[in-house]
């Protein structure tokens, strides 16, 4: 009898390269259980059992996060954080409170818990949620979902990073109630990160680079102008920064700044695997030096719109 499994994974299969740990996966195929029917849950919220291990498996966001290629990411957005941060400190705040909507299994929240601050964390699914809490930090774990966050009073944390829930949200809608959630709980005058997956990464690197923009085409996959066309059957929503900026003025949010944490790292990232210590650090000061040209924003596999409140 064929299983059916509820999986994150239509989008993969057809823009596979978006993340430098999904590239590889759609290739191994195999790895799937026969028979088994790909689907996707909305916002995360549906996945168990052998679909569960395999999603974690292939989409690993904290094994991608430790590679010297997503190291470039994780020390960039480290980095903007930081200087939040300290903006808030320079205008005499302390005892700083940090929530991290969709953290995963804790790569961001338990390293900056790391640091001494008073970090929460919200994750929808179960088996990240057991990752993060076994790592026994000081980080207060919750399950819950980016788009009520009713456990939450108005104006409790000075940071709120939205690194995760962005990438699995179709459509504007739902962006915006994430977006205004995470506001709703950042203090006055406090921060707001958010992370997104951009289409054009997707398009070059799948799409042309392995020469499936005939299929993508064919199936309604792109339209004329080639923005992704991305629906809830898939993993990833895509954007570009038009999209972005629609989403900012819905939920009444104003940029301070918008930079791309990878920049150029995911097109390059088995030349960036090669180098050695010091050609590396130079690439990432390079990188830093570069994050927020405008001219390289929308290319890259993902920006981090900085938002006061």
């Amino acid at each position: 009898m064929k299983r059916k499994l509820a999986v994150l994974l239509t989008a993969a299969t057809v823009f596979s390269a978006i993340l430098p740990t999904t590239c590889m996966a759609a290739e191994k195929k195999a790895d799937i259980p026969e028979g088994t029917t790909i689907s996707f849950w909305h916002a995360m919220g549906g996945v168990n059992g052998e679909a569960l291990d395999y999603l974690v498996n292939k989409f690993n966001e904290e094994k991608r996060l430790t590679s010297r290629h997503g190291q470039i990411e994780f020390r960039t957005s480290i980095h903007y954080i930081h200087e939040c941060i300290e903006e808030l400190k320079r205008e005499g705040r302390e005892n700083i409170k940090i929530m991290d909507i969709g953290a995963g299994t804790g790569r961001y929240s338990v390293a900056l818990a790391e640091e001494g601050f008073d970090v929460t964390a919200v994750e929808l699914v179960k088996h990240n949620l057991g990752i993060l809490k076994s790592k026994n930090s000081s980080v207060k774990a919750y399950q819950g979902n980016a788009l009520k966050l009713k456990r939450f009073e108005d104006e409790t944390f000075d940071i709120t990073l939205l690194f995760g829930p962005m990438y699995h949200l179709f459509g504007q809608e739902d962006k915006v109630k994430a977006l205004k959630e995470a506001a709703r709980i950042t203090r006055k005058g406090g921060f707001i990160l958010v992370a997104y997956v951009m289409n054009e990464y997707g398009v070059i690197t799948y799409a042309f680079k392995e020469r499936h923009i005939k299929e993508c085409m064919e199936q309604g996959r792109l339209t004329e102008n080639f923005h992704t066309i991305s629906s809830e059957q898939d993993l990833y929503d895509y954007v570009r920064l038009e999209d972005i900026e629609n989403v900012n003025e819905a939920a009444g949010c104003e940029r301070v700044k918008i930079v791309t944490p990878d920049g150029p790292a995911n097109y390059i990232r088995q030349f960036v695997n090669q180098l050695d210590e010091e050609e590396y650090e130079m690439f990432y000061r390079y990188h830093l030096a570069t994050c927020e040209r405008a001219d390289l924003l929308g290319a890259a596999a993902h920006t981090l719109d900085i938002i006061r409140k």
